[in-house]
């Protein structure tokens, strides 16, 4: 029924290969709702592209679609962060159309609304990034290669309480539940409001 998205306090870095100094990159994490099936992976910032690209990759990586998709109001899901009415960055909402889904984003101060993805950053925090921290790497995609198998090796280990692992329990439960994927994945669309002239002529970059 959803997808609930985050981002890790905690954050992966990069060495830059010239001055062997710490660059820190994003961790973006999404986490299925009934089987706690997880995806993450490292991006260089939170912005609008990066944020976009990682859903596409989240969704591919689950094979389908939730009904719902629940992110924190960060400034790159939510333009007026509102308790009630929260304004959707447009980019965003049209990736929910593409994916024919819905963006729930969960309400200020309310970590209920997203509890499954703050036990998901936990979780990723100890498995993936600690693991992570006596290794250099130098591209965002051997970093990324890296996380992947962590990854795997997260989804198919077994939890203590449901004597299955993420990935049983996403094949029992979710996978027939999740919609199909379109045939194309999203492409990136920025949207600008633009400003009409007094002689009705649109100017357009």
């Amino acid at each position: 029924e959803k997808g609930f998205v985050d981002y890790s306090g905690k954050k992966p870095h990069l060495v830059d290969p010239k001055t062997g100094e710490p660059i820190p990159v994003e961790l973006f994490v999404m986490v299925l709702g009934a089987s706690n099936m997880t995806y993450a992976e490292a991006s260089m910032t939170q912005t609008l592209p990066d944020f976009i690209g990682s859903h596409v990759r989240a969704l591919a990586y689950f094979g389908g679609v939730p009904d719902a998709l629940v992110p924190d109001q960060l400034k790159s899901a939510v333009t007026i962060p509102c308790r009630y009415e929260p304004g959707v960055n447009r980019t965003y909402e049209d990736l929910a159309e593409h994916y024919a889904t819905a963006i729930l984003p969960a309400r200020p101060a309310k970590a209920r609304d997203k509890a499954k993805v703050e036990v998901g950053v936990q979780i990723a925090q100890r498995w993936i990034l600690a693991r992570l921290r006596h290794h250099t790497f130098f591209s965002l995609d051997a970093l990324n290669e890296r996380i992947a198998e962590l990854l795997d090796e997260l989804n198919d280990r077994p939890m203590r309480v449901y004597k299955a692992s993420r990935r049983e329990l996403f094949e029992k439960l979710e996978r027939q539940a999740l919609k199909p994927l379109p045939t194309a994945p999203y492409v990136l669309a920025q949207f600008v409001r633009c400003t009409v002239n007094i002689d009705y002529h649109v100017e357009v970059d």
